[in-house]
């Protein structure tokens, strides 16, 4: 290493003049990024910059090299190919079960045949919701649309209605240009196979998509035949309300001394494997679909064209004979409704079972005295399912299927052994941890190993922010922090209540470390620091969130297999109490039990005040239950 030669005086004077210079070259670019931040005229730009100072933009989609087009026709190779084998392979299956498909339940009560007219009010309503980010395909950008509204609203209605009227969707708008996205950062990206297909439309075409979803999805959701248990793509409905649900059956279970034996389902190219003729068939016989509204999804599917594009450089274009494209609006509801007969078929075996997208799991409770008989009937079930794949084109992926038995520490030491249940003649052997849908999920339910997990990433970022603090004000700092930390915090929250103290402590450092960064000349303590940026603490965060989500079921009634682990409170005989909007506390034997949303809704709820369970309108319940909480921080803080 080079030394700087001379007298002490001059190593001295040298240190002091590169500590001068590193010190100029800090504020100069606190001063660029403070200037980039203050120039950005809307929160997008903000944003942008932010990004960059957090080294946080993604990677691009796909690889660069000097041939784009080469790559492109690699990339379409792949994704027609994979399609190809796929469905090659399942049809084999098919092949060799020698079973008819079952068949769909009937639609009861009234069709859809005819599409209401579109108004350019309702229009406009949509082009405020979108954002004004545009397509490689649009030929008009979004944000030109957006700011002409009055304008493009009364075109694109009377486009609409010609659409509805006809029962056909545009041919222009059925193509899409594909583009290759990573599926995780730390995947090979010279591997096709490490990436996922996202499709980009034109920006009308998901308008029009949109319109229609604003008249198919209420019909569709109140048929009986759409699955009870999908927790995608509908409101109210989340992956936190889906694991809550789950996690209630298995509490209940273990408080009657039943362990949970559960086995998550993985798909190969779900969305672009679903058949066409089958998924139209379904819509008609089973959602009542027909005329106008039938015609016009089947226009959307038909002839849809795709190509791949990298930088300038696109594939030849190819047909998509099967699939509805990623990426787009009414894709993931019609996967919905191609899915939804998994729960009733699973319901006939007495199986439990959860859906969130093609994130389907299916679990059981077991006794020991009748262990073979229920593992036997979730066997059946299994394969039923298989075979239901089968014949309707779906590519059950059992190499990355899991499975895990859940249960306290002393009833799954006393439990017999439970062989791992198969699929598809695989065997999924039984995990010691599992994640859905975000959460990674212990035997025990300790949560320990999801504690750890979310730790590390929150403590990456708070480290990423503290970097860039001295070029934001606090309040964006504070934004920034909410956006970007709290939002993992906050993450499915609700399965936190009542686990261990210590996960508890590593969150609650987790979040006193980030409000540090976001206050770093704050001198107070932790708790005052929280006060000053109104941070409610973990543990408070967590009864926020379930009596939040308890408010919304009563109020909405969504969803319903939350609601029904809701009873209102009716006492026998006229008390002061009666009219109080209380709810019935169930009986639990065990601390594991009392961890479940049927539990610990009723008990959070019941201990908020009265003004605050009666409020009528979801701002206001927010307003006044954070309030409440807050208070309750200060008090205990005090003491």
């Amino acid at each position: 290493m080079w030394k700087h030669s001379g007298s002490d005086s001059d190593r001295l004077t040298y240190r002091h003049s590169c500590r001068r210079a590193n010190k100029l070259i800090n504020i100069s670019r606190q001063q660029y990024f403070s200037n980039k931040l203050a120039s950005a005229t809307d929160c997008v730009g903000r944003w942008r910059v932010v990004k960059t100072l957090l080294h946080s933009d993604r990677s691009p989609s796909c690889r660069s090299d000097d041939d784009n087009s080469s790559l492109c026709h690699t990339f379409s190779n792949f994704f027609t190919d994979k399609i190809t084998s796929l469905k090659r392979a399942v049809a084999t299956e098919t092949v060799a079960l020698g079973t008819p498909c079952p068949p769909d339940n009937h639609h009861k009560g009234t069709s859809f045949h005819d599409l209401a007219p579109v108004t350019s009010d309702e229009v406009r309503r949509v082009l405020s919701s979108i954002p004004a980010k545009s397509s490689p395909l649009d030929f008009v950008p979004t944000s030109l649309i957006k700011q002409c509204d009055s304008v493009f609203a009364e075109i694109i209605a009377r486009l609409a209605n010609l659409s509805f009227a006809c029962g056909i969707f545009p041919s222009k708008y059925r193509f899409s240009a594909v583009s290759p996205l990573l599926k995780k950062p730390n995947l090979n990206p010279d591997d096709p196979a490490n990436f996922r297909p996202i499709s980009n439309l034109n920006n009308i075409s998901k308008i029009l998509e949109r319109l229609f979803l604003n008249r198919f999805q209420p019909h569709v959701c109140q048929c009986d035949n759409f699955s009870p248990v999908q927790s995608a793509y509908r409101r109210n409905y989340s992956t936190e309300t889906a694991l809550l649900h789950t996690l209630d059956k298995i509490y209940t279970s273990a408080d009657h001394g039943k362990p949970t034996l559960l086995v998550s389902l993985d798909f190969s190219a779900a969305f672009d494997t679903i058949d066409h003729c089958t998924l139209l068939n379904r819509l008609s016989k089973s959602f009542g679909l027909s005329g106008c509204s039938l015609a016009w999804i089947e226009s959307y599917l038909s002839e849809r064209y795709q190509c791949v594009r990298a930088g300038q450089a696109s594939s030849p274009r190819t047909l998509c004979h099967t699939g509805v494209p990623q990426g787009s609006v009414l894709g993931p509801l019609l996967f919905s409704c191609y899915i939804s007969p998994i729960s009733s078929l699973a319901s006939a075996f007495g199986v439990n079972v959860q859906q969130y997208a093609d994130d389907t799991q299916i679990y059981i409770a077991l006794t020991a005295s009748e262990l073979a008989a229920e593992l036997s009937r979730l066997s059946t079930c299994l394969s039923a399912l298989h075979d239901w794949f089968c014949h309707n084109g779906l590519a059950l992926n059992s190499s990355k299927s899991e499975s895990i038995l859940f249960g306290t520490r002393q009833r799954l030491h006393n439990f017999p052994a439970v062989s791992p249940p198969s699929i598809s003649a695989s065997t999924i052997e039984i995990s010691e941890t599992i994640k859905i849908l975000g959460v990674t999920l212990d035997k025990h339910l300790t949560f320990k190993q999801h504690t750890q997990s979310l730790c590390r990433n929150i403590h990456f970022h708070t480290r990423a922010l503290r970097h860039i603090r001295p070029v934001l004000t606090d309040s964006m700092a504070a934004t920034v922090a909410a956006s970007v930390v709290q939002s993992r915090l906050d993450y499915a929250n609700a399965l936190l209540h009542g686990t261990l103290a210590s996960n508890i402590h590593k969150l609650q450092c987790a979040q006193n470390s980030l409000s540090r960064v976001v206050l770093p000349h704050h001198s107070g303590s932790a708790s005052s620091r929280l006060s000053h940026l109104h941070w409610l603490p973990v543990r408070r965060r967590i009864q926020y969130k379930i009596a939040l989500l308890t408010h919304k079921s009563l109020l909405t009634n969504q969803p319903p297999y939350l609601r029904n682990l809701l009873h209102v409170y009716h006492p026998s005989r006229c008390l002061r109490s009666s009219n109080q909007n209380l709810l019935c506390t169930p009986s639990c034997t065990t601390n594991f039990s009392r961890r479940s949303f049927s539990f610990s809704a009723p008990t959070i709820w019941n201990e908020l005040p009265a003004a605050i369970r009666e409020a009528n309108t979801l701002n206001t319940f927010k307003r006044h239950l954070k309030t409440h909480l807050t208070s309750l921080t200060s008090s205990t803080c005090n003491v």
